[in-house]
């Protein structure tokens, strides 16, 4: 007679930092090894990936489930991204979480708060900076009160957000914040639309039009490889996402570690970043040379 199999574990959830703080302790007396994924929620594939790449690395899992305002402007989507805590929850029993941390505003930034980071190096690149120039003191705000909140060993960020990642990194190692950061590859459809909780806004027709951005991306990464200049590359490949509907914020090659532009293959190695609307919703990808 076979087994069946054992009901997963709901990981637990802390809502305040005396919580989190119990938890915490509690592994560190065990001597286990934390990882610390940081999201905003409404959970994908893509997030589950990190994870599990998570769940190798250390002997704990906490992810991290806050909409951060810090790094949304008025004019973007903060009131309306979706939040759906029960149903991530859920997910991370899958994934093998251990806790989730989630704080609401006020526990993150009580009254009285009055102290941001201003990150500068690939914060500063010209790419998500120029079109978003809140974004990188947010992000880097709440990241670091999350190191010091959770105290983890590792944290591990996806590369779709790759300035992002760059921007993480050199926080992580200016301030001594005694984190080793992880980058895992973008998680794709198979038709090689990059996962995001933003997809969710695009109607039925953009969802068939956005694998595009991709395969645009693609097509420019292997001309480059093949020696191809770069700059007429590039225009080539703005004025095909123009002719499928995609209003263009950036296609840009840049090198990989410090992304300072990249004109040839010499400023290497490249990598390719795009931004783009498709309908009202911005879209973000990249893709190694």
């Amino acid at each position: 007679m076979t087994k069946s199999p054992a009901p997963l574990r709901r990981p637990a959830v802390a809502r305040t930092l005396k919580a989190l703080d119990r938890t915490i302790a509690g592994f560190r007396r065990k001597h286990e090894t934390v990882a610390l994924v940081p999201t905003m929620g409404a959970l994908h594939a893509g997030h589950l990936a990190l994870v599990r790449r998570a769940r190798r690395a250390a002997d704990r899992v906490v992810v991290s489930i806050f909409v951060n305002p810090a790094q949304f402007a008025p004019s973007e989507d903060f009131a309306s991204y979706p939040r759906r805590l029960a149903a991530d929850v859920s997910a991370l029993a899958e994934a093998r979480a251990d806790l989730v941390w989630a704080p609401d505003a006020k526990v993150m930034y009580p009254a009285g708060f009055a102290t941001r980071v201003a990150p500068e190096g690939p914060a500063l690149a010209g790419l998500e900076d120029k079109y978003r120039p809140h974004f990188f003191g947010g992000v880097a705000t709440v990241v670091a009160k999350l190191f010091g909140q959770v105290r983890p060993d590792i944290a591990v960020f996806g590369q779709k957000d790759y300035q992002q990642l760059k921007v993480v990194t050199r926080l992580a190692a200016d301030l001594d914040l005694r984190v080793k950061i992880i980058g895992l590859p973008t998680v794709r459809e198979k038709d090689g639309l990059a996962l995001s909780s933003r997809n969710l806004y695009l109607s039925p027709e953009e969802r068939g039009r956005a694998p595009v951005l991709h395969r645009v991306l693609a097509e420019c990464a292997d001309k480059i490889a093949a020696g191809r200049p770069i700059k007429a590359t590039l225009e080539s490949g703005a004025k095909a996402l123009a002719r499928a509907g995609f209003v263009l914020d950036y296609l840009e090659a840049r090198n990989a570690e410090t992304l300072a532009p990249a004109r040839s293959v010499k400023d290497g190695p490249i990598r390719l970043l795009v931004a783009a609307r498709l309908g009202t919703t911005r879209l973000i990808d990249n893709i190694a040379v």
